[in-house]
């Protein structure tokens, strides 16, 4: 009876696992799909188009970075960063990312404005197929006392 019982468990886990990573190759080649879709002109595929910092201390590392992907044919050219407000100090590439190229935008928030969740966008202007990008941070800054401790 034993001998039964282990047999499937083992398969059943078998099952799952297999299952599990059928799952995940199709997410991937989904993914996969909308990273590689071409535009005619230039475009801009962002790995992710919203960074959640997380609850952070007060006065900690405020940069992060959004990473894309020119995915046209022609050159693309990122004219502005415009942060929601001056806590948010967006960096760009002030060269033309060709196509295919990656590229990064980089994002500063000031986290010295402690105690208070925060939603900022940072809105980019460009030469793409689609000339206007917002993308977005959100965190939690804890209090200066929560920090110290």
């Amino acid at each position: 009876m034993k001998k039964i019982i282990a047999l499937a468990l083992l398969v059943t886990l078998g099952v799952t696992t297999s299952n599990a990573q059928e799952t995940s190759k199709k997410l991937k080649a989904k993914n996969t799909k909308i990273a590689s879709a071409k535009v005619n002109g230039a475009g801009m595929v962002f790995v992710t188009e919203t960074i959640d910092y997380g609850t952070i201390a007060a006065n900690s590392d405020g940069r992060r970075e959004f990473v894309f992907t020119n995915n046209g044919n022609k050159p693309l050219i990122i004219t502005n960063a415009q942060g929601s407000c001056g806590c948010t100090v967006p960096t760009y590439p002030k060269q033309p990312i060709a196509p295919g190229a990656k590229g990064v935008i980089g994002v500063k928030y000031d986290t010295s404005r402690a105690g208070q969740p925060f939603t900022k966008t940072v809105t980019l202007t460009t030469n793409a197929v689609t000339p206007s990008k917002t993308l977005t941070i959100k965190g939690n800054v804890l209090p200066l006392e929560a920090a110290k401790s």
